[in-house]
């Protein structure tokens, strides 16, 4: 992969790059669409990254099929797909590890303790071997990006981070692989999740500023489903994710539930953006 990013450089062509798990969906789609907008090659990562899940969560049957995941790609009009296995990007002995401090102690990081410290240090290695000049993520997970596009800040590395806005369904729900795990009734109750953040716009927009107000009317419309179960619900402000008491200015509204148990997240960002 990287003799072949040399080789896509020394034409002066700038590479697009998608770092997935595989599980492809249209949220993934729509941010490969936009890399191949944006650049004269796209690169596509399927890898399903064991540093990034604690003992008791789900990756041993986190969704794979790279037969089906490949034949999306080719729809999409992807150059490359990079596939490593597990023992090729951690080989024996591997001791290094990347972690934005501060930033990865909020919000998910709570109930997933060294989940962030996995993402940025698998995210580190595939800049450096993709070498792209773009990666594209996307906004449902907010708190990556914005600890992604710090990282990248902070270590003076060579590319641009772009954040594509949240795909979903038409009922709001926001695309995930792991949706595949809801059964029909957990399905059904998801899309509570998208309406109780919808719900807090509107209150932000009639004029509510108060935060504790606006995230227990979030609470009470949640918890009207049986099957669902918060984990948390917080507004934070954009660049360190801290918390805040009133709306003012750029603010991140996210929260994290279990439907059933699955595991969900979703935001909505409040007068700002994480686009560029």
């Amino acid at each position: 992969m990287q003799d072949l990013s040399k080789k896509i450089r020394l034409k002066d062509e700038a590479i697009g790059f998608v770092p997935t798990m595989g599980a492809l969906h249209e949220g993934h789609l729509s941010l490969i669409r936009q890399a191949r907008k944006d650049n004269d090659r796209v690169v596509v990562s399927i890898f399903v990254n064991p540093t990034q899940f604690a003992p008791n969560e789900d990756f041993r049957k986190y969704p794979r099929n790279l037969k089906r995941d490949a034949a999306l790609c080719r729809k999409v009009k992807v150059d490359f797909i990079f596939y490593p296995d597990a023992k090729d990007m951690y080989p024996r002995n591997y001791k290094t590890t990347v972690e934005v401090c501060g930033l990865s102690d909020a919000l998910c990081a709570k109930s997933r303790p060294g989940h962030f410290r996995g993402v940025a240090t698998v995210v580190v290695k595939l800049f450096n071997i993709v070498q792209p000049d773009v990666a594209y993520f996307g906004q449902k997970d907010a708190q990556q990006s914005v600890i992604i596009k710090r990282m990248v800040r902070d270590l003076n590395m060579p590319l641009k981070i772009r954040v594509m806005p949240t795909v979903r369904e038409k009922d709001g729900l926001a695309l995930s692989s792991r949706n595949a795990y809801l059964d029909k009734r957990e399905r059904e109750d998801a899309v509570v999740l998208s309406r109780a953040l919808s719900l807090a716009e509107l209150l932000i927009k009639s004029g509510l500023k108060d935060v504790k107000r606006i995230t227990d009317r979030i609470r009470q419309v949640i918890q009207k489903k049986d099957t669902a179960k918060i984990e948390y619900v917080s507004i934070v402000d954009m660049d360190e994710l801290k918390p805040v008491k009133r709306i003012s200015g750029d603010c991140l509204i996210a929260l994290a539930a279990r439907i059933g148990k699955t595991r969900l997240i979703d935001n909505i960002i409040i007068g700002g953006h994480l686009s560029d």
